[in-house]
């Protein structure tokens, strides 16, 4: 991939670049989001019961399974092209 030359002399006079990619990035690399009605993280759990504090009283060791699930299928996950770009762009800037 090749960074456009405007686009590196942008980055290098900026203090500071962020980039910000929402949980869609990660989808193509099997990393669920979590609004998708059909494979959403929240398809088949409320947010209330594992991401809150009074879930968490409620029902413990569903938040931990699931938390730990997450986990292992973030760990699993292998990187894709938009990550490989983000990459290349961090290159394009000396620090």
């Amino acid at each position: 991939m090749k960074v456009p030359t405007k686009l590196v002399e942008l980055f290098v006079k900026a203090q500071r670049v962020t980039a910000l990619t929402g949980a869609g990035v990660s989808a193509e690399s099997g990393v669920p989001t979590f609004r998708d009605a059909q494979t959403g993280l929240w398809s088949d759990f409320k947010p209330e019961e594992l991401a809150t504090p009074a879930g968490f009283l409620r029902n413990p060791r569903l938040v931990w399974e699931w938390y730990d699930w997450r986990r292992k299928l973030v760990k699993d996950a292998r990187p894709n092209a938009a990550h490989f770009a983000l990459v290349q762009m961090e290159k394009c800037i000396s620090f």
